[in-house]
């Protein structure tokens, strides 16, 4: 019975049903997005984010 349920699923092929499946456009979009929104973060606070980045770096480093 096992078997024939089997059988019957495999002949019948796959399903259909998954709208989502393969969204590769909508992915692109939102990968390319994500970085379009960080190089525009990056551009306008590129001073002040290395200025943390500095400060957090000194601190570990100096805690000693």
């Amino acid at each position: 019975m096992v078997g024939l349920t089997f059988m019957l699923g495999w002949l019948s092929g796959p399903r259909d049903d998954d709208d989502d499946r393969g969204d590769v456009p909508g992915w692109v979009m939102v990968t390319v997005m994500s970085a379009i929104l960080v190089v525009a973060i990056l551009a306008v606070f590129e001073p002040q984010i290395k200025d943390a980045i500095g400060n957090a770096l000194d601190s570990v480093t100096s805690s000693k």
